[in-house]
């Protein structure tokens, strides 16, 4: 790809970044995309054959924009599965504001548009891919707690970290982002990973009793 090639692809896709956050994902048609950018709508689709295709190419580059590889390298390198788990739910707590904008506007078309829910299908998927490693990351040291599948352990907690159980916690109980990370690491570990083996009741007096 050329350098003049290669920039009007970034320009495209930072106006459709832009035009998802301000427009709440209406109005993001090939020909707006056109219209901010400065360039005709066939030259869009010389970049984007669809416009579900431009979608999730926009999501992508606000995710390398963010750096999300960066975030992610301290759970990708984590010496544990306890540690992995821990540092992805903290990662992905301090992630979800930053791309909320967008996140949201895709979220309030993907009911009646399929390009919409497509991209952000995409952008999910990555999400429970990141669930699936800590998940899998457990169970290779053994620590996935007793009852679960790797398979039933990554559904549940991909659901626990969807954006509207976030959006409800923050937005309409009031949570801060830190309340919201140290509450979701705390369900995550008391849910999926296994009590350690000298765990017990506490007696009155304060020492373990074996169960």
């Amino acid at each position: 790809m050329s350098r003049r090639s290669s920039d009007t692809r970034h320009r495209i896709l930072e106006a459709t970044i832009a035009r998802l956050e301000s427009q709440g994902g209406a109005g993001v048609r090939m020909a707006d995309i056109a219209k901010a950018t400065g360039i005709s709508r066939q030259a869009v689709y010389l970049h984007f054959a669809t416009r579900a295709e431009l979608l999730i190419a926009a999501a992508r580059h606000l995710d390398e924009r963010l750096d999300v590889d960066g975030r992610l390298a301290a759970s990708r390198s984590a010496a544990t599965g306890r540690e992995r788990l821990s540092r992805y739910v903290e990662t992905w707590g301090r992630y979800i504001p930053d791309i909320y904008g967008v996140g949201k506007a895709l979220m309030l078309a993907e009911a009646s548009d399929e390009a919409a829910a497509e991209a952000w299908r995409d952008r999910m998927d990555a999400m429970r891919d990141g669930c699936r490693a800590a998940i899998d990351a457990l169970d290779a040291d053994g620590d996935l707690a007793p009852g679960w599948t790797r398979a039933s352990a990554t559904d549940a907690l991909w659901t626990l970290l969807l954006v509207p159980n976030w959006e409800h916690l923050t937005q309409r109980c009031g949570w801060s982002t830190e309340q919201y990370v140290a509450g979701m690491k705390q369900l995550a570990e008391s849910s999926f990973v296994t009590a350690p083996a000298s765990a017990g009741r506490l007696t009155q007096g304060g020492q373990n009793q074996a169960d």
